[in-house]
């Protein structure tokens, strides 16, 4: 089998443990200062792991800039919102779910800025998608069911999901040549440029050290911050981006299973009733790719 077809699989599951590592991560540190130390081993072991595979770097000032800002954006903004969010009692289920957006915000503003057009049925799934979003957050959002979550941290974990997609569409956009590993590298520069300043701000910049500690930094570093993310670099490059987002929609189940094995989180109807309809739209927004899709 091609790594083409391995590799939505991949990323999907990788991805995913994401949002139980945010809430892990609370355990051990405060989440901005955690997602620094994590950037700046992913910088390092990225490094490293360029200069013995004689990757070569880019040399214009152009590709460097968009290398960095576009991490800002994809992993600095974006995973300090989530994590924040989750930090202040947003479940790791629902901000999955919310996450799930990224891919029908992408697909509704490419058009707009990269020229790519939406067919009727993918308007369909993006009002859709919405929808099972709303359905999803209401009750927790209003309080229904004896669990209100802060109406900040919700709005904040959304600025990170809108964060996530202007950053995708800004790689396809600018980053067209480049060897991805040289270029990921200089994205966890730019997410360090995001999350130490709101650190050092924000937070004491503690880490209380233990093996477990290590052991989720191993994780975030090599199974979610260079194993996921080499990925999805891929996959962005290889295909539409609509189509590389998209693939984020098995995410939130993922999430929410992962999360209600490892917390105990509760998923409640409307979650689940939400999460179907986000798969559903998220399936119908991006059905267009296997027809439009130029030969490669």
């Amino acid at each position: 089998m091609s790594l083409d077809r391995l590799a939505p699989a991949i990323f999907v599951l990788l991805w995913s443990t994401g949002w139980v590592a945010a809430k892990f991560g609370g355990i051990y540190s405060d989440p901005l200062t955690f997602l620094s130390v994590r950037y700046a081993v992913a910088a390092v072991l990225f490094a490293l792991f360029c200069r013995i595979a004689g990757v070569r770097w880019p040399k214009d000032r152009a590709t460097i800039l968009h290398a960095v800002v576009s991490g800002a954006f994809l992993h600095g903004f974006y995973l300090a919102a989530v994590w924040w969010a989750v930090g202040q009692g947003v479940p790791a289920a629902l901000s999955g779910i919310i996450a799930a957006l990224q891919p029908l915000m992408t697909a509704l503003t490419a058009p707009y800025m990269i020229g790519e057009r939406l067919s009727p049925m993918q308007k369909v799934g993006i009002v859709l998608g919405f929808a099972g979003v709303a359905i999803a957050i209401f009750p927790k959002f209003a309080g229904i069911g004896g669990t209100d979550i802060p109406t900040v941290a919700l709005l904040v974990n959304v600025l990170g999901m809108t964060s996530v997609t202007y950053g995708t569409i800004y790689q396809k956009q600018h980053l067209h040549t480049g060897d991805i590993r040289a270029i990921a590298t200089l994205q966890y520069l730019g997410a360090l440029v995001v999350t130490v300043p709101l650190a050092l701000l924000l937070e004491p910049f503690e880490v209380r050290l233990s093996w477990e500690f290590l052991a989720l930094l191993g994780w975030s570093v090599l199974g979610i911050s260079m194993g996921a993310v080499l990925v999805l670099l891929y996959l962005i490059r290889r295909g539409q981006v609509s189509r590389a987002a998209s693939l984020i929609y098995l995410v939130p189940p993922l999430a929410a299973i992962e999360a209600a094995i490892a917390f105990g989180e509760e998923l409640t109807t409307p979650m689940i009733v939400g999460t179907g309809i986000v798969v559903i739209g998220v399936y119908l927004a991006n059905r267009k790719e296997a027809h439009t899709a130029p030969a490669e």
